[in-house]
């Protein structure tokens, strides 16, 4: 696998270390593989052993003892009834999650307009399998989210990536000519984007939920770590019916062991997920974490506001280098731009900090971290930019060299 986690050509285990059970013949090659899938490892950041990880953008803080001591006695409660199956509605948790986003965004809604599945990227999916497909399209804006190529190639939806700019916004008209000539089923914009940490203004989702046919998603997987003023697409669901929030409780809540995200739409495009889901695909272990979490969300919450410090004193820093630095609303940081940037991530992996190789040509993407981490990562970047692997980028990269921009 790539440093950046994108598709790579893949090492047939079975090829290369034959067993008992059969010759090198007969591994991954000799199986009747998707056409598509032939060639392509699976997606994953490296997960390596260092002092500092800043590569994933986890909450570097875990649940405090109080949350996780009752979690503990959740999952202990629940696991007395393991022997049946989970409420496949979880109305419960769905409740909860209404009233944290009443409490976070200020918007209510009842608990049949909210979806839950195993992290952000199952709903997504489930979106696709429900709204894309054969013969369908699904839009989006590159750089971006790579794992939505992935969910579009997943589904045998044709996917096609619009531009950015090069501040990494988007263009309200620009979106809407490419989806009034594709004609998507399913558009999906992130905000605050992912790797650049941009947050979409309302006007630019207005617009593209006005000329879409289809289902629009705007994944707000950092939605909390949002700067004050900074709009969530909440606000437009009762206006837009085939407008769709997904969030996750990954971050914000320090919850990304535990694989839980989760949907807001009106109650039609919910009822389309509850089509595809998998039967009772939300454990019973898994709700009983969620809602003690969601409990604990004010207390959750708190952290974040800490957080989104770090992130604007990490932002100031890195300019105060002059190096270009995205605006974020989320829980990292694009800098950039590099001559080498693999060898400069390379240079950091070697002084203990592993960051992300992934964005534009030139770019990094560091997670907020801990004071402390935030400190080391200072320090050896200090030290990299000072060596030949931090040499900066003399001019721009072409448009070619942005992922996510080619139609498949």
């Amino acid at each position: 696998m790539r440093s950046d986690g994108s598709a790579a050509p893949l090492r047939d285990p079975v090829a290369a270390e034959p067993s008992s059970g059969g010759s090198a013949a007969e591994g991954l090659a000799a199986l009747p593989l998707r056409e598509e899938l032939r060639g392509v490892e699976p997606y994953g950041a490296p997960q390596l052993d260092v002092p500092v990880l800043l590569n994933v953008n986890e909450n570097p803080v875990p649940p405090s003892e109080v949350v996780a001591r009752e979690m503990g006695e959740a999952v202990a409660a629940a696991a007395r009834g393991l022997n049946r199956y989970p409420d496949r509605e979880f109305l419960d948790l769905r409740a909860d999650l209404a009233g944290f986003l009443a409490l976070e965004s200020g918007v209510r809604l009842p608990p049949e307009q909210l979806w839950a599945a195993n992290g952000s990227n199952e709903v997504m999916l489930q979106v696709l399998q429900a709204f894309g497909g054969h013969g369908r399209t699904a839009v989006s804006f590159a750089p971006t989210y790579s794992m939505y190529p992935e969910y579009a190639r997943d589904t045998g939806t044709r996917w096609v990536a619009g531009r950015r700019r090069d501040d990494f916004t988007v263009d309200a008209a620009a979106a809407v000519a490419l989806v009034e000539r594709e004609q998507p089923s399913v558009v999906l914009l992130a905000s605050p984007n992912n790797p650049t940490g941009t947050a979409l203004p309302a006007d630019v989702v207005e617009a593209v939920c006005e000329a879409a046919p289809g289902v629009v998603v705007v994944d707000e997987a950092y939605a909390e770590f949002r700067r004050a003023g900074v709009p969530s697409a909440l606000e437009l669901l009762a206006r837009y019916p085939r407008l769709a929030v997904s969030r996750t409780m990954s971050k914000a809540f320090s919850l990304a062991g535990a694989r839980v995200g989760y949907l807001a739409s009106s109650r039609a495009v919910v009822d389309a997920l509850r089509v595809v889901r998998l039967p009772y695909h939300l454990s019973g272990v898994t709700q009983a974490v969620a809602r003690v979490a969601l409990r604990h969300s004010e207390e959750l919450l708190r952290g974040v506001a800490a957080l989104r410090a770090e992130r604007d004193a990490l932002v100031a820093w890195l300019r105060g280098l002059d190096l270009e630095v995205a605006d974020s609303d989320a829980n990292f940081v694009l800098f950039g731009r590099l001559a080498d940037r693999h060898a400069t991530w390379q240079a950091l992996l070697e002084r203990g900090v592993l960051i992300r190789e992934t964005g534009p040509a030139g770019w990094l993407r560091v997670s907020v971290g801990t004071p402390e981490e935030t400190a080391a990562f200072r320090d050896a970047l200090q030290e990299v930019l000072a060596s030949p692997a931090g040499a900066r980028a003399q001019t721009a990269p072409d448009s070619d060299d942005l992922p996510g921009g080619s139609t498949r």
